[in-house]
């Protein structure tokens, strides 16, 4: 008999990310030495046959059909959300007041006013929670938040990020319904801003700090698309590509593009920072290396270094396997699920915390502005 605590899971949702956060939680006690032990008690998805192969598939005990029904289960601890945007703050709010810890998927809410709600439900009741912004998690982009808090780059002049898709190119796809819900606005919140920038947004705040103020510009390139629900053509009222200029609080500049219009991509993740001292750069398709440039080093040996993340003293990496054997995307999220359950057991929670990812969608909710107003934005805090 294991003397760990249960740590008793409910999923709500059982599409891509109700994937990768089962395997979160399955695998996280084989890996870190953690005092609860994640069991996979529900998932719940709408569709009965769905859910019930979900669970005999991924080793749930059981599954539900409403949501509100694992709400009210005493054997369930946390409920993690994984559904579309739309249903976010209606679970995790009535979550929340139910006593019951809370992760969520991103963004957290389609506005910073449902967001803020959601923030205030789990703050009220004194809940643990987190948001999946799971690229915080990669060993080398972990390592670049411990090198800039080093001071090793100096000084931060810039920042630029970009995160490029081609799946919506076609006029004839549709929009809305189960595998289509992020091109109607109702359900997303928004398009790419919500949905890719998101993520560069919260790494950005994470390595280099608040962002104060926004220029965007966005737009949709397909106008009307039919609506796989109501079978009519509908304009699409999300954004296709978005890119803007921001500030930093420590007086940097930065540039954010996304978009699903470019043809080859299909998750092209890159960041870069320039500090007085060094660079970093990272690119997602090549996520198990931090390229490294350091102006100190000496003049004729001075260059780009790619540092392979894979050795014991490096984020996370003395988890898993020998040195020069990588990881992947997968292990971004036990990562998380490691991080938030040892937050339980030290009481410093970790982040990003609700109110963490409340700050994301506030420079969200600014961009789509100063894309509609054609002007500079002020960020408000989180």
């Amino acid at each position: 008999m294991s003397n760990k605590k249960p740590l008793n899971v409910a999923v709500v949702g059982y599409g891509f990310m109700g994937r990768t956060h089962s395997n979160a939680f399955k695998q996280v006690s084989q890996f870190f030495s953690l005092e609860h032990k994640p069991i996979l008690k529900a998932v719940c998805g709408r569709n009965e046959t769905n859910a019930k192969a979900f669970a005999d598939q991924w080793g749930y005990e059981s599954y539900e059909t409403d949501w509100r029904k694992l709400i009210e289960r005493k054997d369930i601890d946390l409920i993690d959300i994984a559904t579309p945007n739309d249903t976010h703050a209606e679970i995790a709010i009535a979550a929340a007041k139910a006593g019951k810890m809370v992760m969520c998927e991103k963004p957290l809410g389609r506005t910073p006013t449902e967001a803020l709600k959601m923030v205030e439900a789990v703050e009220t009741a004194k809940v643990a929670n987190m948001v999946w912004y799971n690229y915080r998690r990669v060993p080398a982009v972990t390592m670049a938040k411990q090198l800039i808090d080093e001071g090793k780059l100096g000084r931060i002049f810039h920042y630029r990020a970009k995160f490029l898709q081609d799946w919506t190119i076609s006029k004839d796809l549709p929009q809305g319904g189960a595998g289509l819900w992020r091109l109607d606005a109702s359900v997303a919140g928004s398009g790419v801003t919500g949905d890719l920038l998101a993520h560069c947004i919260d790494t950005a705040m994470w390595l280099n700090g608040d962002i104060t103020s926004v220029t965007a510009m966005t737009e949709t390139f397909i106008k009307e698309r039919q609506h796989n629900l109501t079978g009519k053509v509908e304009t699409v009222s999300i954004d296709d590509a978005s890119a803007f200029l921001a500030r930093f609080d420590n007086g940097s500049l930065a540039t954010f593009e996304a978009t699903r219009y470019a043809r080859g991509h299909k998750a092209l993740y890159t960041l870069e920072i320039n500090g007085e001292h060094a660079s970093i750069f990272w690119d997602l398709h090549d996520l198990h290396r931090l390229q490294y440039f350091d102006h100190r080093d000496e003049g004729r040996l001075r260059g780009w270094r790619s540092i392979h993340i894979t050795d014991g003293d490096q984020p996370y990496m003395k988890h898993w396997w020998v040195p020069g054997l990588q990881i992947g995307y997968e292990h971004t999220f036990i990562h998380q699920a490691a991080d938030f359950i040892e937050g339980l057991e030290t009481g410093k929670p970790a982040s990003p915390t609700f109110r963490a990812g409340l700050a994301t969608d506030y420079v969200t909710d600014a961009v789509l502005a100063s894309a509609q107003s054609r002007s500079w934005q002020d960020v408000k805090k989180a």
